[in-house]
């Protein structure tokens, strides 16, 4: 039995299990096989507080873990398959093997990237298709790449892949970015990227490897091939919540919604960063959701006894 359990080790996970921690709560955090959520591929971390040069994501993310740990969290690794939540306490369901108790929960299972839904997508990714530039891009050195996407996030990637790569193509349906003012400057005046406006992948080409992509101007309809290497896809991300799904209320996107800080519909369950916030998206918004949920949690519990 555990007064607090967390599902998530991104910022707002651990962010959660630090305040947690720190109420003498003893929180366990559920941190899955990929620990440290999003910005684990995220490279070089610029606007977060406290950090005047800047952090690499991985590293921001191996320090929470670590203050998290030295206050008394503690983590289990693996995948949760399962979660009750008709009645306290919860029961969470690890790998379909390992059960646990939670008298509050706090779910800060946060977003994943949304493929292009093209079938040689899923056939060549980590065969040239990717999701993360930061995990891949050593690979492609000295190649031409693309980018699809037009946000912060793509513009940032294309911008680090340019640190290897010869060329790098950003694919745009539209004809002006929505990335921050600051980082599009960046791009624009970075030799080594180009912009394709008003198009998107059509197709991608290649058998073993991916050697192109098919390009659909959305304006005139024209196809053109585009030789390339490498196809780094950034087009937005969905909130993991399918376990959540007709027992926690959510708006049409799936993002869980909260009510008075981080509470849900269920009383004792708690949502923190990007999995209920499909606005502000950014890692410090995560980590401060993730400290309302630990207070929150902190506050059910005294107003309950402890008691189920």
């Amino acid at each position: 039995m555990h007064n607090v359990v967390i599902i998530g080790s991104g910022p707002a996970g651990l962010t959660a299990a630090i305040y947690a921690a720190r109420a003498n709560l003893s929180p366990l955090l559920i941190e899955g096989w990929q620990s440290g959520g999003q910005l684990t591929t995220t490279t070089d971390v610029e606007n977060y507080p406290g950090f005047a040069n800047g952090i690499m994501g991985p590293e921001l993310m191996k320090n929470m873990r670590a203050q998290a740990e030295r206050f008394g969290t503690e983590f289990l690794i693996g995948d949760v398959t399962s979660v009750a939540l008709e009645t306290r306490p919860f029961a969470i369901a690890i790998d379909g093997e390992r059960t646990v108790h939670a008298k509050t929960l706090i779910i800060a299972t946060g977003a994943s990237a949304i493929p292009i839904g093209l079938k040689n997508e899923a056939r060549l990714t980590g065969h040239g298709v990717s999701t993360c530039a930061t995990c891949d891009g050593f690979f492609f050195k000295g190649k031409e790449l693309l980018v699809v996407g037009g946000g912060d996030s793509a513009i940032e990637e294309a911008i680090f892949l340019t640190k290897f790569a010869t060329r790098v193509s950003v694919v745009h349906r539209r004809d002006k970015l929505r990335a921050s003012k600051i980082v599009q400057d960046r791009a624009m005046h970075n030799e080594k990227i180009a912009f394709i406006w008003n198009s998107v992948v059509e197709d991608i080409l290649g058998t073993d490897v991916v050697t192109g992509a098919r390009l659909k101007n959305v304006v005139t309809g024209k196809l053109t091939d585009l030789p390339c290497a490498g196809i780094f896809i950034a087009i937005g991300h969905r909130p993991n919540t399918a376990l959540f799904a007709g027992r926690l209320e959510m708006d049409e996107a799936g993002y869980i919604q909260t009510r008075d800080g981080a509470a849900t519909n269920i009383p004792g369950v708690f949502a923190a960063g990007d999995v209920q916030d499909s606005t502000y998206r950014q890692a410090i918004t995560a980590a401060g959701s993730g400290c309302m949920a630990a207070i929150d949690a902190e506050r059910f519990l005294e107003t309950t006894g402890h008691n189920l």
